[in-house]
Formats: structure tokens, sequence, C-alpha cells
């Protein structure tokens, strides 16, 4: 094939253009952290110089609901006043957390880009967190404050720190319209933002994200613009609108959708509430959205939804991602959904803050069950148990570094040194395989870990929640498919020999719901007298477990 015809050839082509010594996206590697990484070389620095350039794009809009829209200068104006009221009536200085707690609301976005322009950390808390989650993250993240919805404040009542209302923001950030833009005297290197993923160990982990690991993601985004550019594409990156679905404490819409947006001078449709088809669609119509990246639960709903009194042909671009998907779903959303002809799918986690690799349309019709190649930055290793690289065609544990890559976990040296290894490559925990053409695929994700609708649940944390019950002797928690939601929760409980076996099922639901995230307390029980099954460690083999 010859370059015009090629276009993987192409593609690589436009790339290497893109980010050639002194081309605009250019590429350096450079010392990070006592590692060497490809690094953007025109890069921002700090996150509050992305919120002063964001000045430029005046009155386009940034935020639309379905209520309300917020332009980038009456953005600006806002994170302004917010950032001069936690400084000087809230006392929040560098480095101190702001936690928020609270559903996707602008009042988020705002708090985000107020906290971090003053070079304060944003604690994004799993707004469907229990109360005893709740209790642990302020423990674990000691925020200075916290901003949370009607629902976590009442959580939150009793609280030993202060906690303010979403109103309250919103009064702040307009309290002070003469404030000057926020600036912070901050590294690169510094934490930004902390975003707790599942610990395989039962507790939640913090990763922790630096500025440099925010700017460099946005870089990417800009890079991708270019790239539709070159490849003939006439659109201002300015006129695209970005549904955001997906919660702001998952790098999916704050390091993928919020952030890059306000550097792009793109507008994010921000769709509040839990997901329903309808005002989701009417989202989509109101704001024109062209770009959408759903997870696989969201686009099962829109498989068995009649989308037919909706105008969708604005929606050009739309994509999988945050939870594995078959290459069945694929196919139906392909065929049966207009605006998912062109569909592309990832691999990331939230330690990598973006994707790993990203699957083309080709990738996917020539390796139906592929995540693609890894992304520009991304150095990509498969290795074996003893961390050396396997050839092709051999399963290993994906190993990735890049200037994506998170700093660590908050707080939690030993989990860091656990991930992060030998010149800071990140050890992701998932077994993959490349083939000849570089892309990687997936044979099991961090072993046990069960995605349910998007949303990561480690066994361990529920296992030792049913185990602290008093009529349980040993129990242990599965994944079992679901058509909607990829994976559910099930779990297999021996009791003790005096447990009302009649209503235990019933009492351990209870106890769970008390205790757990509702998407962690399992949906499907086998009671039973049999031991479970053990190896010569007296480890449980998960695998002979059925439900």
């Amino acid at each position: 094939m010859t370059a015009q015809t090629d276009p993987r050839l192409a593609a690589r082509q436009v790339v290497a253009g893109l980010t050639a010594p002194g081309a605009p996206f250019e590429l350096v590697r450079e010392d990070v952290l006592g590692a060497p990484v490809a690094l953007f070389a025109h890069r921002h620095r700090a996150l509050h110089e992305v919120l002063a350039a964001s000045l430029e794009h005046g009155d386009r809009t940034y935020i639309a609901t379905l209520e309300e829209r917020i332009s980038f200068a009456e953005h600006a104006a806002m994170v302004s006043s917010l950032a001069h009221a936690l400084r000087t009536e809230h006392g929040v200085g560098a480095g101190d957390r702001i936690a928020i707690a609270a559903a996707n609301t602008p009042e988020w976005i705002l708090t985000f880009w107020a906290a971090a322009s003053i070079g304060a950390v944003t604690v994004g808390f799993n707004a469907w967190w229990s109360a005893r989650e709740l209790a642990y993250g302020l423990e674990h993240a000691r925020p200075t404050l916290v901003v949370a919805d009607t629902k976590r404040q009442e959580m939150l009542a009793g609280a030993a720190v202060p906690v303010l209302g979403l109103e309250d923001v919103r009064r702040l950030a307009a309290a002070h319209p003469d404030a000057p833009l926020p600036t912070a005297d901050v590294a690169e290197d510094d934490p930004a933002v902390i975003l707790y993923t599942s610990g395989t160990s039962g507790r939640p982990k913090g990763a922790t994200h630096s500025h440099r690991n925010l700017l460099s993601v946005v870089e990417y985004h800009r890079l991708n613009d270019a790239i539709l550019s070159a490849f003939g594409d006439p659109t201002d990156p300015r006129d695209r609108t970005y549904l955001l679905v997906m919660p702001l404490f998952h790098i999916a819409s704050l390091h993928n959708l919020a952030v890059p947006r306000l550097a792009t001078g793109s507008t994010v449709a921000l769709h509040l509430g839990a997901f329903r088809v309808d005002p989701v669609m009417r989202l989509v119509e109101q704001e024109r959205v062209t770009n959408w990246g759903a997870v696989p639960t969201m686009a099962a709903r829109l498989l068995e939804a009649d989308l037919s009194a909706y105008d969708t042909s604005s929606l050009t671009a739309f994509a999988l991602a945050s939870a594995p998907s078959s290459p069945q779903l694929k196919q139906r959303l392909r065929t049966e959904l207009p605006f998912a002809s062109s569909l592309v799918d990832s691999y990331g986690l939230t330690e990598s803050c973006t994707a790993v690799a990203v699957a083309s349309p080709l990738d996917l019709a020539e390796a139906p069950g592929t995540l693609g190649h890894p992304i520009v930055g991304v150095e990509l290793e498969v290795r074996d148990s003893l961390g050396h690289p396997v050839p092709d065609g051999v399963e290993g544990e994906i190993c990735v570094r890049s200037a994506y890559n998170m700093l660590g976990y908050w707080g939690d040296e030993v989990a860091t040194v656990q991930a992060i290894r030998g010149d800071r490559w990140l050890h992701t925990g998932d077994l993959g395989v490349r083939d000849e053409q570089g892309r990687i695929s997936l044979s099991s994700r961090r072993s046990d870990l069960i995605i349910r609708g998007g949303e990561n649940v480690y066994p361990a944390e529920i296992e030792g929640v049913l185990a602290d019950h008093p009529d349980v002797v040993e129990c242990i928690v599965l994944g079992v498919d679901h058509p909607d939601l990829g994976q559910e929760v099930a779990a297999v409980v021996v009791p003790t020999a005096d447990a009302d076996l009649a209503t235990l099922e019933e009492r351990l639901r209870a106890h769970a719901t008390a205790e757990l995230a509702y998407f962690k307390v399992p949906t499907q029980w086998r009671i039973t007298t049999t031991p479970l099954p053990r190896n010569a460690t007296g480890k449980v083999v998960r695998r002979q477990v059925g439900i």
C-alpha cells in the first residue's frame, strides 16, 4: 500500500509531523521524578495558566445544562471570586485539600478550578459512598473544607470539618466580582487532584494526580484536535460540544472532559442526575452535542430506547470507555445507532489519568476484541512475573510509563511502591497480550475486579463487611455477567451453625446496605453449608466457586 491509501501509515506520518522538533506538539524526553519521560515541550506548567488563557474564548459557552449556560468569561469571574473567598474567608492555602462530595453540578467544576488555581488539592469523593465510606475519606484525605450537595450534607452532619453547600459555592462565586484571576506558586509535580479507586485490600486508595499529569492530558486532547484538522476535518475545536454524563469523580469526566475543554474552548454539555435516556437525549438535541464518550451500560440502554423523536444529527463521534464491552455490543451499536458507525474503544485506569490505548474503527474491524495502540506519550510493555518484557502474542502484565501516570497513592507508600516501580513504570495488575500490529487486548483485569456499570468494585471490601456479620463464618464475592451493567455483584456465604437461614439473606443485604455504596451491595446471594474451596496456602480458589 502507498502512504496515500494506508491509513495507519498516514496517521503515523501526521503524528510524527505534529510532534517533531519545533512543531506545535513537540515531544521531548526529560527527567520526571527520577525517570526519563516523554513530555510535550510547549505545555502549560500550572492549571491556573489554563484558567487565565480561557478568557480568550470570551462569551462562548463553557458549561451548558438543560437549565443554564455559563460562558468562559463568566466561569473565570466566578472561579476568581470563589478562589478569593476560599483563601480569605476559609483559610485555604496551597497544598490544602478541598473535598467534593456531590453529584455532577456546575458547582463541582467551579470548585475544582478555584482549588487548582490557588494550589489546593481537589479530593473527589465518590458520590455514591455510604456514610461509613465518607467518614473514611475524611480521615484519609484530611480536607480543610468539604463541598457537598444536600444528600451528602446530611450524611456529613456532625463532621469535624467545615461543609459548604452548593448554594454557598454559588454565593461565594458571586461575592467578589472584582477579584483578580487566581494564581499560585506550584511546581509541575505538586498534587492537584486525588480520586479514589477501590483497593484490593478493602480500603479505597487515593490516586494522586499532579499539575503535570492533568496538563499533559490537556495537550493530548489538543493534539487529537490537530490530528483531525490534518486529516481534513474543518471543524473549529471551539464548535464541538462534549456530553458529560459520567461522574466528575472519574478521570473520564474531570481529566478528559471538563479540564481540556477549558483549554480548547469547547462546550461541556453537563447532564445533571442519574442517567436517563430522555433528559440526556434532550440535552444532546438542545446543545447540538458532537462528541459522546459512554460506558457500555449507557450504550446498551440507548439500544433499548426509541430515539426516533430526538435529533441526533449533530453527533459525529461516539466512543466507549471506562469498562469492558463485548464485540457483540459494539456491532449492535454500529448497526443500530447512526452516530456510532465510527465507534472507538479505549483502555485506561484511574492511575493513568487518561487512556493508555485507543482502538480506532479500523482496529476494531480487524481485531474485534482489541483495545488498540498506546496513545502518544505512553510507553507500554507486557511483562512476565519476573518483570521482563515478553514477545508479541504472549500474555503478561501490562506496564506503562508516561507523563500521565499518577504521582502515587495518597498517604500509602506501600501501595505506591507496589504500583510504581523502577524508573516510574506503572504496573497495572491487568493481564494482556500485544499483537504483531502493536495492539493491546486484555485477558483479565486486575484478577478479581468487578466492573459494574463502569464502577470498579473490589471483592475484598465487601467480603470484609460481610465477614463482620455475626452469622457469617466465611464468604466470597464474585462478579457475574449482567446484560445491562456488564457485571453485577454476587456473594457466596457460609453461615454459622445456628444462623436463621430463612432470614439470613435479607439481614445480610441490610447489613451491607448500611455499610457500602449501593453499587457494591450484592444482588445475588448463595447461602451454603459447604466450606469454600481453598488451596495449599489457605486461599480461597475463586475459579472453583459458583453462584
